[in-house]
């Protein structure tokens, strides 16, 4: 039922996410509808039961906060940096 890469699960059902959380199954089951709602997280349903939900991470968002978050990194490097140097010439 779930797919495997590199040892990582890629979709799970509510009910395993909300057992592995510790959270009631209403209360994942509204987390993951907002999630569903803000585009980061894509639901499917198996053929032989429609009332069973899986989710996986939409990876387009995923890619989105990662280009984000490197862009970030750099510009903190380079101020970081440039903050170091100001201060060893000043000291």
């Amino acid at each position: 039922m779930s797919q495997r890469v590199a040892g990582i699960d890629r979709t799970h059902r509510a009910g395993e996410l909300a057992q592995r959380t510790g959270l009631a199954l209403p209360a994942m089951s509204r987390h993951m509808r907002q999630l569903r709602e803000c585009g980061l997280v894509v639901e499917s349903h198996p053929k032989f039961d429609a009332r069973v939900r899986i989710y996986a991470l939409d990876p387009k968002p995923m890619a989105e906060l990662k280009r984000w978050l490197e862009e970030t990194e750099a510009l903190w490097s380079t101020q970081l940096a440039a903050f170091k140097g100001h201060v060893e010439r000043v000291s």
